[in-house]
């Protein structure tokens, strides 16, 4: 079920489409049944969102559902009714078609970049045009959300390190960010993200060494980024080769696309993927509505 945080986003996100749309519930008209029916085949994706904006910005319209979230239709599946007054039911047409169109988009997308992927995680990141929106449809799909906001996980950059380091070299500035995290607070999930095996291997040391002294057992979110699957493999070997690799989660991320997952799958080592391309690259699937329709 979606989360008060979710809602509340969703909330904003249908205030400011009908606002562009001038689309209102003016409630006059004969009262009609209009059914949306899928033009092409995929996962739908959009449940929750077009329930608030029928339920609380059109309340003279009443809407039937004919499958679930992240049901899967083909071409000529009804997906829902919609009865209300003619206005009301015209007003809202384009809103509901383009949320539940573009979020079924990421649903698909993200659905066969997961099948794809051998067993790896797959991410989307805070790359995103509808926010929250975004990542619900890449969790339909069978992804994973990653951090919802900035405030949801502590995560080092490499602008980060450039600020809070001491003298901007990774031998130093690396440890000494990790040293400086509140462990009690950050450790159940923080990020770094480091260039090359070599950085990787400094922060999977920085962190243990905190972790034992204090009990801990939490993992490091360690973000490879623009290594690509090769030096993923080659970092996940020494970080083994070394004992460090039960200490960390390895992320890929940067330049990652669909045509390379058999790659990523079968030798990169990591444990997730994220990239953006899973809900910005994606096509939105294709819905018709149709009033007076059986």
């Amino acid at each position: 079920m979606p989360t008060e945080l979710f809602q509340r986003s969703i909330n904003r996100w249908l205030n400011a489409h009908l606002s562009d749309d001038l689309a209102s519930d003016e409630g006059t008209g004969d009262i009609v049944e209009s059914v949306v029916y899928s033009k092409s085949t995929g996962v739908v994706c959009g449940k929750y969102p077009i329930g608030i904006l029928i339920g609380d910005f059109f309340p003279t319209c009443e809407i039937h559902w004919f499958v679930e979230e992240g049901e899967r239709v083909a071409d000529g599946n009804r997906v829902l009714s919609l009865t209300g007054p003619s206005a009301s039911v015209l007003s809202c047409e384009r809103t509901l078609l383009n949320i539940l169109g573009r979020m079924s988009g990421i649903a698909t997308l993200t659905s066969e970049w997961v099948k794809e992927a051998g067993g790896i995680g797959i991410a989307c990141t805070r790359k995103t045009a509808w926010g929250l929106m975004d990542k619900w449809a890449v969790h339909i799909g069978g992804g994973l959300t990653h951090r919802l906001s900035r405030s949801d996980a502590l995560m080092i950059k490499e602008n980060d390190l450039s600020v809070i380091a001491p003298d901007g070299d990774p031998e130093s500035s690396i440890p000494f960010a990790i040293s400086s995290i509140d462990f009690d607070s950050n450790a159940r999930f923080t990020v770094i993200e480091v260039q090359d095996s070599g950085q990787a291997i400094l922060a999977a040391s920085a962190w243990s060494e905190n972790q034992k002294t204090r009990n801990g057992l939490e993992p490091l979110v360690i973000l490879l980024d623009n290594m690509g699957p090769t030096a993923c493999g080659r970092t996940d070997r020494d970080l083994r080769k070394l004992e460090l690799r039960e200490w960390c989660i390895l992320e890929g991320s940067g330049g990652v696309n669909r045509g390379d997952l058999p790659a990523w799958a079968s030798i990169s080592g990591v444990d997730v993927i994220s990239s953006s391309e899973v809900n910005m690259g994606c096509s939105p699937l294709d819905f018709s509505m149709l009033i007076g329709d059986d």
